[in-house]
């Protein structure tokens, strides 16, 4: 029998979305899919300095790419966790680390023996018992070696890199693999009369691509999802506020650089700070109706901790996601499916997700209602899940500086997230699951790191003697302050390392 004919794509958009889509399914799908991008040089691309997720490095080997080469390509630091400042209040801080706090003891969490002691008073803060945390505090880092004991298993780390970087290295990659590109701004999209799919672009430069299934990657525009196909928007703007960015790069200060992403409250929303090789990423993400946009230029201009490097640029967006990212014959991935603000870097994960789904249950001869409607329920429970967190650390606050923290504290919550919190509150309990981010470690970590202490613990951590628990702590804070100690400077391991770009 032939072998049917590859799948025509149709990518619109390129960027970082569209580049890494191209680049996945040029290479986990050859023969498969015959890849056409259309871009245009005259739009430009969100260019801020990008902190990931730990995902992305999966992503990176399964293209084949090498890890010390896409660091200097992109200018890239490590990421060991986002270190939170003034959430809970003014004057507290703590870090959301890439890894676990201690291990599980007979299938209870070590939250909860930590639970028990720090009732009785004998323990020290839980971010003691996490290596990425007391790594990222030092400053230090050293990759997860293969074969490596539990301490070495308790850890992950992603990246901080230039985003501008990024997608030419991506589209080196794709066309390398068979993706074209055509130049061009679309200025017609034609739909088929019988079944209403989209059939073909034209472009202001007289170029007619057809195509069986489109990936609309268009950013917020979302030409093909939203203004040809009219798929519904679902808003979040109620639980999550900031619709506004004012984004600047700074020179990078002297000295070491931080294996962090840092997130600091403002009186209307916050601020983050991303180290990079050559420059540091700032950025005021703020809500609208509660600051003014010169204002917010005004403060993130004075909060930066180096020389400017442009004026800030402002961003506007708004929270949410469409109901439908798989719509007819039209995909969405990355801003053009939703959009959740970078608190906790999840911009990245969320395309590298659609992607990751759309390879797996790509059409073969014709689009499946089953596979359309699968990756539309593994996309929405993935922004869902996120929205949940993200707005958990604005709720989660005992602050009342402010008319913006004073609403969020506030304010009414999905139910799902309202049931969560009832759980953790009672008994010190997270919702389980084994697939998509934020599991366990992670809504601990905002939890008491925000001061949302529970009521009570898992009744099986009172089995162990006091004694015991209490020597089994003091040997794990030993072994994670040894193994630290022994680690190099994070700026040192990069140059050691090859990840380095010479000057």
């Amino acid at each position: 029998m032939n072998a049917p004919a590859p799948v025509r794509v149709v990518i619109l958009g390129g960027g970082t979305a569209g580049w890494m889509t191209a680049a996945a399914l040029a290479k986990l799908l050859p023969g498969q899919a015959d890849i056409q991008l259309i871009e245009s040089e005259e739009i430009g691309i969100v260019g801020v300095g990008e902190a990931t997720l730990p995902h992305l490095r999966e992503f990176i080997r399964r293209l084949g790419l090498d890890e010390m080469e896409f660091m200097r390509t992109t200018r890239a630091t490590f990421k060991l966790g986002i270190d939170f400042v003034d959430f809970g209040a003014i004057g507290e801080r703590y870090i959301h680390p890439f890894g676990a706090y201690g291990t599980d003891i007979a299938g209870v969490g070590f939250h909860h023996y930590w639970l028990r002691m720090q009732a009785a008073g004998q323990v020290p803060p839980i971010c003691d018992f996490s290596l990425p945390i007391v790594a990222a505090r030092g400053k230090r880092f050293a990759p997860v070696p293969e074969g490596g004991d539990l301490l070495d298993s308790s850890y992950s780390y992603a990246y901080q890199f230039d985003a501008t970087r990024m997608a030419p290295m991506l589209r080196r990659f794709a066309e390398a693999h068979g993706t074209r590109r055509t130049e061009g701004k679309v200025v017609a999209v034609e739909r088929d009369a019988a079944s209403g799919d989209v059939a073909r672009l034209r472009t202001d430069r007289g170029d007619v691509i057809e195509g069986d299934l489109f990936i609309d990657c268009s950013g917020f525009r979302a030409l093909l999802i939203g203004e040809t196909l009219q798929s519904p928007w679902e808003d979040w703007s109620e639980w999550l506020p900031c619709d506004r960015a004012a984004a600047l790069p700074c020179a990078a200060p002297d000295g070491p650089i931080e294996p962090y992403t840092r997130a600091t409250a403002m009186p209307a929303g916050w601020r983050w700070r991303i180290p990079l090789q050559h420059r540091v990423g700032n950025g005021y993400v703020f809500s609208s109706n509660h600051v003014s946009e010169d204002e917010a230029c005004a403060a993130i201009l004075g909060a930066v901790e180096g020389e400017p490097l442009a004026d800030p640029r402002v961003l506007r967006f708004r929270a949410g996601r469409r109901t439908k990212s798989w719509d007819r014959n039209v995909v969405a991935i990355g801003l053009a499916s939703g959009f959740l603000e970078p608190l906790e870097s999840t911009s990245i994960h969320l395309v590298q997700q659609a992607v990751t789904r759309l390879v797996e249950l790509f059409p073969q001869r014709r689009i499946d209602a089953c596979d359309r409607d699968s990756f539309n329920a593994l996309v929405d429970r993935e922004y869902d899940r996120i929205r949940d967190f993200l707005i958990l650390h604005y709720h989660a606050t005992r602050r009342d500086d402010s008319d913006f923290w004073n609403h969020v504290r506030t304010m009414a919550l999905p139910p799902e997230l309202e049931r969560k919190m009832a759980l953790w509150k009672d008994s010190g309990r997270v919702e389980l699951y084994t697939e998509g981010l934020f599991l366990e470690a992670s809504w601990v970590a905002v939890y008491l790191g925000q001061g949302v202490m529970p009521r009570g613990y898992d009744q099986r951590a009172d089995i162990p003697p006091q004694n015991r628990i209490a020597q089994s702590l003091a040997d794990l804070d030993g072994a994670i302050r040894s193994r630290v100690a022994a680690w190099p400077d994070h700026a040192e391991y990069l140059r050691q390392a090859g990840a380095w770009e010479a000057a």
